[in-house]
């Protein structure tokens, strides 16, 4: 969505014009993954920035130092976290090479660059917005509690992020998992580090269903809001963290590609998840003012209806498929 082009007024041909974007949009997410597999073995960091690459190989890092201290302990290592360190760089290479993993833990460390950009834009509180307040506030006791725990959830997410760290039990359910089958795969070779990996496994297991993670709190709350659930998509009100949620909600797709439609090559995209979200032009531009503030929305764009949007969304993803 070239900043300097206008768009015409009439729906079809912003509909062609913004169905040619995501088009290219669609190009740059196929290539994205092979190409940040290849950044984190490489010291070429001219595509990504140095900060994402780093984050996204510390939380790699990371989780694999959980993994080998979690087996060290099973296997009563006296000093497992020790051992962690030293032994964890193989199976982070391994970690690295599932495109699911990568992508979850590479559109954190975007969220949380959008996060810090937005502060320092718009003097958004990173974890305590004006939303938040509000749900904090609410009479709904649930609701409340969940905004407090969230509120903890969200400090921490910033404090992780800096630390380039992301513990296991943040990991959505299918990503821990992946997690957990990796380690395995990564002893299967030591019959005596395997039977130690199975002991570890239904240890993280269990610490993993103790508690909601950050991404299950926000879920949680969007639901709930359900019946006010254009508060979310107020960028300026709900912050980063409940408007990707939101967004990835009411546009029918996951949070990681909520998040990277946040970025410049996805511009199209974002508008169409808007709409498709049932954002109006007043969300839209405010939306676009505050990621995008040298690029203005064309007139016509809010004539876009969401069926229509969340159409051209769904033939985007077959297309992307199709290209994988």
């Amino acid at each position: 969505m070239a900043p300097t082009v206008p768009f015409p007024p009439d729906p079809g041909a912003i509909e062609a014009l913004l169905r040619d974007d995501l088009v290219h949009a669609d190009q740059v997410m196929v290539h994205m993954g092979p190409i940040l597999r290849h950044l984190l073995q490489n010291d070429d960091n001219s595509i990504f920035s140095d900060e994402i690459i780093a984050r996204v190989r510390g939380m790699l890092s990371d989780i694999a130092r959980q993994l080998v201290q979690a087996v060290g302990e099973a296997a009563g290592h006296d000093n497992s976290a020790a051992w962690a360190r030293e032994a964890g760089d193989g199976l982070a290479d391994l970690l690295a090479g599932n495109q699911a993993l990568l992508n979850h833990l590479h559109m954190l460390a975007v969220e949380w660059q959008l996060t810090e950009k937005m502060q320092g834009r718009l003097g958004l509180d990173p974890v305590l917005t004006p939303l938040l307040q509000d749900i904090i506030a609410s009479r709904d006791p649930d609701l409340a509690a969940r905004g407090m725990n969230l509120l903890a959830a969200q400090a921490r997410f910033g404090q992780l992020m800096r630390r380039m760290q992301i513990p296991l039990s943040e990991l959505p359910g299918d990503l821990h998992h992946i997690a957990l089958m990796t380690m395995q795969a990564y002893v299967a070779d030591d019959p005596s580090g395997l039977a130690a990996a199975g002991a570890a496994e239904s240890a993280l297991r269990q610490q993993r269903v103790a508690a909601a993670s950050r991404l299950e709190l926000l879920d949680h709350v969007i639901r709930q809001l359900a019946g006010d659930s254009a508060r979310g998509l107020q960028i300026d009100s709900a912050g980063i963290a409940l408007f990707l949620s939101s967004l990835a909600s009411g546009a029918g797709m996951s949070r990681e590609m909520a998040i990277m439609c946040t970025t410049e090559s996805q511009m199209a995209r974002l508008a169409l998840a808007l709409s498709a979200a049932g954002a109006d032009r007043t969300n839209l531009v405010t939306t676009f003012s505050a990621l995008h503030p040298q690029t203005s929305l064309p007139e016509g764009i809010d004539q876009l209806v969401p069926d229509a949007a969340a159409a051209m969304l769904a033939s985007s993803l077959m297309r992307r498929e199709a290209f994988g």
